[in-house]
């Protein structure tokens, strides 16, 4: 095959792929900061017990690093949920039937590969709408999936989730199924998580379906291995979030001043990651015209990673109509997954 042939055949397959993916941007561009971004910001920093929220974790670096984590060995977490998707991925395509995937959080898809293929051997049509605040890993992920799949039709909303869910277009195929795996609940508080579920509720439509994964209650030293790897990966995740704002808020943070530090709250059964200053500082955030002091050994408060007894749960998700049909769980009984499905 000549040259320009081979590039002339490279074409017509990103063309092809190009005209199977719509990405719908609900988030300004990070370079942009409207009147109202950084709001959360302020208020966290500004706050006795200082915080940030999770999603300034996501910029495009943040969430590759979160892929690496991902791959840890520490890092239960991901290989667990995977191992009960491949056992499980048949038996939810046949309940659901012939239906699309939304999926909150996507990242990279990894995970949603062991559904679409479930679906494909069905002989179910295939479309997914992964939703996520990195534009750019929502595009790259897309585009290895449309390569992959021939039949996919992959709709990316960039965007947080309550924006995805109160704007997401008709269905186009007979049903909908809401993915939220990862154990990505237990990142909302309690009062976080009740809005969270009434928003699943108001985005499906009576029987259809919600995928939900849940990290489960396990020995501290597990969990905190977890959260504090040796080869540093999360800490690093930790620390981007201060270069994401600095990008983004044209501030000032060094991260060489502040350090990464976990541990599990065995009273609220959280993890919790912070941020802990190692000196006496200021911190300026130009664009939200704000100053930061921070004493020696003061923390930013940056994520929670709730963990779930199963009973308890189920009878959460069971009072916003979103009854269980069927969990699955490794095991050790260290991760659980629930196909729920909404009831009038």
């Amino acid at each position: 095959m000549s040259i320009s042939k081979a590039l002339g055949n490279q074409v017509t397959s990103q063309n092809a792929i190009e005209k199977r993916l719509e990405i719908q941007r609900l988030l300004e561009p990070t370079s942009v900061v409207s009147s109202s971004a950084g709001s959360d910001v302020v208020k966290g920093l500004t706050q006795t017990q200082k915080s940030l929220p999770p999603r300034y974790f996501y910029d495009d670096r943040g969430s590759d690093l979160f892929e690496e984590i991902c791959e840890l060995p520490e890092y239960y977490v991901t290989r667990t949920e995977t191992a009960i998707l491949l056992h499980c991925a048949q038996e939810i395509a046949k309940i659901t039937g012939d239906c699309e995937l939304v999926e909150l959080g996507s990242g990279s898809s990894t995970k949603t590969r062991i559904l679409l293929d479930a679906y494909k051997q069905l002989g179910y049509p295939l479309r997914y709408l992964p939703v996520d605040v990195s534009a750019g890993m929502l595009e790259n992920s897309a585009k290895q999936l449309l390569a992959d799949y021939p039949t996919l039709q992959v709709h990316a909303i960039a965007g947080t989730y309550e924006m995805a869910l109160a704007q997401l277009l008709p269905k186009q195929l007979p049903s909908r199924m809401i993915c939220f795996i990862g154990s990505t609940l237990g990142n909302l508080n309690p009062q976080e998580c009740d809005v969270f579920l009434s928003e699943i509720k108001d985005a499906l439509q009576v029987g259809e379906y919600f995928l939900l994964g849940v990290d489960l209650q396990k020995p501290k030293h597990i969990l905190e291995a977890a959260y504090d790897d040796s080869q540093g990966v999360t800490a690093a995740f930790n620390l981007n979030m201060l270069d994401h704002l600095n990008r983004r808020f044209e501030g000032n943070f060094d991260t060489t001043q502040f350090e990464h530090w976990a541990f599990y709250n065995e009273t609220e059964n959280q993890i919790e990651m912070h941020l802990k200053s190692i000196c006496e500082q200021t911190v300026e955030l130009r664009a939200l015209n704000l100053n930061v002091n921070f004493e020696e050994n003061e923390t930013i408060f940056t994520e929670m990673s709730r963990k779930f007894d199963i009973n308890t749960i189920k009878q959460q998700l069971a009072a916003k109509g979103l009854i269980p049909l069927h969990v699955w769980k490794d095991a050790n009984e260290w991760f659980g997954l629930l196909l729920c499905q909404l009831q009038a």
